[in-house]
């Protein structure tokens, strides 16, 4: 599944379309996509993982889910759930979730949750840990209302930066730990994103996907864990649990 920073690329990617008529529609979205046809995308936005298509009194949403992807200019051996002709070029997304927006995205969305924006607040993300003091940290990261873009590989690397077992409950991690975690989610996803770009990205991963810390010269612990039961790793000796306050 991308994480936010892969989003950012593909909207950094897509740039060139921007302003541009949309002459044709095509794909196996149930949505009413022929709406598009003949429409001028005014931009392209990003929250989290929700890509997000701009035209005049309307928006389209895509959501990559587990497997979904997409290509420019290129072709692939699949059908695409929607394909954007423009009069050079156009977009494919494929095993995506679509759909229309006709309301505002300023109504719908809380920008200052999203870890690459430029709005990203820092102090909201803090009110919202401590609105839930019994969540564990593992699913802490990955909810889109607090961390809006973080996903499995962020939430495994951040843990392992700031050395918190991901067990730990938020209101017994120390105020000093639990500011360096908020910090550190945006830090990664910076160095994420440019990592990505290099294509070197999983050559810097410390603990995802790793058989041995780097630290203690120890096993990774590999387990699903927290409410989503997604792939976490992890070191027992220098991942501090934080359960009893």
């Amino acid at each position: 599944m991308p994480e936010g920073p892969s989003i950012v690329i593909l909207k950094e990617l897509v740039k060139p379309f921007e302003n541009k008529k949309v002459i044709a529609v095509t794909g196996n979205s149930k949505e009413d996509i022929q709406r598009i046809a003949d429409q001028k995308i005014i931009g392209f936005k990003s929250w989290g993982k929700h890509f997000l298509i701009c035209f005049h009194g309307f928006s389209v949403r895509i959501h990559f889910l587990l497997f979904g992807s997409y290509r420019i200019n290129e072709e692939k051996d699949a059908s695409p759930r929607l394909r954007l002709t423009f009069r050079k070029g156009f977009i494919s997304f494929y095993a995506c979730s679509l759909k229309i927006i006709d309301t505002p995205l300023d109504e719908i969305y809380d920008w200052d949750a999203d870890i690459m924006a430029d709005e990203w607040n820092a102090k909201a993300a803090r009110k919202k840990l401590m609105a839930s003091p019994e969540m564990l940290a593992c699913d802490a990261l990955l909810n889109q209302n607090i961390f809006s873009g973080s996903g499995n590989i962020i939430k495994n690397e951040v843990l392992y930066r700031t050395k918190i077992h991901p067990l730990s409950i938020i209101k017994c991690i120390p105020s000093r730990k639990l500011s360096e975690l908020i910090r550190e989610v945006r830090n990664y996803s910076f160095d994420f994103l440019h990592w990505k770009k290099e294509y070197t990205l999983k050559k810097h991963w410390l603990a995802h996907t790793k058989k041995k810390c780097l630290r203690c010269n120890l096993p990774i612990i590999k387990e699903h864990l927290g409410k989503t039961r997604r792939r976490t790793f992890y070191c027992q000796n220098c991942q501090q649990l934080y359960d009893k306050c």
